[in-house]
C-alpha cells in the first residue's frame, strides 16, 4: 500500500515532525513524504535538505519533494497542517487540489477549533483532531531547532478509533516519534489549550520566559489564575477535563529548560506583523463573555496585549 503524506508549514512543528518522518522514510517507495514552503525556507531545503538539531542530535531530512506550489504533488493521502491559527483557512483553499474525498486532514495547531475552521471551508472534509506539545523553532532557513524535552504528538477523535487510524499510529512510530492515539480528543485538545493558552498569555504579558515565570511566586499566581480561568470555560461548555489538569500543567512547566517560551511570545518579541493572540487570548475573552463566565485575568491581559 502505498501513502502519500504532505506537510503543511515546515516551522518548528512541521519541521520536527515531518522532518522525523521524512528521514525515516526516506528509501521507502510506499511511504511519501512532501513538504509545502515557502520563500528562503524552502529554498534551503531543496538546496541542504532541512536539518533538524534536537540537544546533541542532528540529522537532514529530504522529502520526496519540497514545494510552494501544492499542485506539483498531487492527491494526496494525508494532509497534516501544521501552520499558525491565523494561516489555517488559507492553507486548506491552498491545497485543495491535493484533497480529495478519501484524503484525511490532520491538523497540529494551538487553538480549539481547527475542525471548525475546516468544515467551514470543506464541510464534508475527512478530519481528524491532533495536537502536539513540544518547544521548537525556525532557526534560521533550512534548519529547526528542538529546544525543549517534551515532543510527543496526539491524534485521534471521540469514540473508538479506527483501521485508519491504527495504522497511521504504526506509521508515525516506527518514525520514532512519541505518539499517542486517542478515542477521547476532545478532553485532549482541552487540556493541550490549558497548558499553551495560559503560558503564551502570561509569557507574551510580561515579556519573560517560562523559568523567570515559576520562580517567582507572584508570577505563578497569575499564571494559575488564567489556568483557572480557561478551565472554567471548557467545564462551561462540557468538557471534562482531568481533575490534575492545573497540578500536570504546573509539572510541565516546572519541567522547560528555565529560558523557554511559548511561540506566541517569540512573535511579540520578534514584532511579527501576526501573532496567535485571537486564537489563544482572544478566544478565552469571547468564549466567557458568551458564556456568562468570569476571566478577568484573561481580559486585562488581552486588552493589554491589543
Amino acid at each position: 500500500m502505498q501513502l502519500k503524506i504532505a506537510i503543511v508549514g515546515i516551522g518548528g512543528v512541521g519541521g520536527y515532525f515531518g522532518g522525523r518522518l521524512a528521514a525515516h522514510y526516506a528509501q521507502d517507495e510506499n511511504i511519501q513524504i512532501y513538504f509545502i514552503a515557502r520563500g528562503k525556507h524552502l529554498a534551503a531545503i531543496k538546496k541542504n535538505g532541512l536539518k533538524i538539531i534536537h540537544g546533541n542530535d542532528e540529522w537532514i531530512a529530504r522529502p520526496v519533494l519540497a514545494t510552494e506550489n501544492p499542485a506539483e504533488i498531487g492527491r494526496m493521502d494525508v494532509v497534516i497542517f501544521c501552520v499558525k491559527t491565523y494561516d489555517l483557512e488559507t492553507s486548506v483553499q491552498q491545497m485543495q487540489p491535493c484533497i480529495g474525498p478519501e484524503t484525511i486532514l490532520l491538523p497540529l495547531l494551538n487553538g480549539v477549533n481547527s475542525t471548525e475552521q475546516i468544515k467551514r471551508i470543506l464541510p464534508t472534509a475527512n478530519t481528524w483532531e491532533g495536537l502536539v506539545y513540544i518547544i521548537a523553532r525556525l532557526t534560521k532557513p533550512g534548519e529547526i531547532s528542538n529546544l525543549g524535552n517534551i515532543q510527543k504528538l496526539f491524534f485521534g477523535l471521540d469514540g473508538t478509533p479506527n483501521n485508519k487510524m491504527m495504522l497511521f499510529e504504526k506509521i508515525i512510530k516506527s518514525a520514532g516519534i512519541d505518539v499517542m492515539l486517542s478515542g477521547n480528543m476532545s478532553r485532549v485538545i482541552w487540556e493541550k489549550y490549558i497548558f499553551i493558552s495560559s503560558i503564551a498569555t502570561l509569557t507574551s504579558y510580561l515579556d519573560n520566559s517560562i523559568g523567570k515565570i515559576m520562580a517567582d511566586e507572584k508570577k505563578k499566581k497569575l499564571l494559575i489564575n488564567l489556568i483557572d480561568e480557561v478551565k472554567s470555560i471548557a467545564n462551561k461548555k462540557g468538557v471534562l477535563v482531568s481533575p490534575a489538569v492545573k497540578e500536570n500543567a504546573l509539572a510541565r512547566f516546572q519541567s522547560l529548560p528555565f529560558e523557554a517560551t511559548s511561540s506566541m511570545h517569540s512573535d511579540f518579541k520578534n514584532k511579527k506583523e501576526k501573532t496567535e493572540l485571537q486564537a489563544l487570548v482572544g478566544y478565552v475573552v469571547e468564549q466567557g463573555r458568551k458564556l456568562d463566565v468570569e476571566v478577568p485575568t484573561y481580559k486585562m491581559m488581552y486588552e493589554a496585549l491589543t
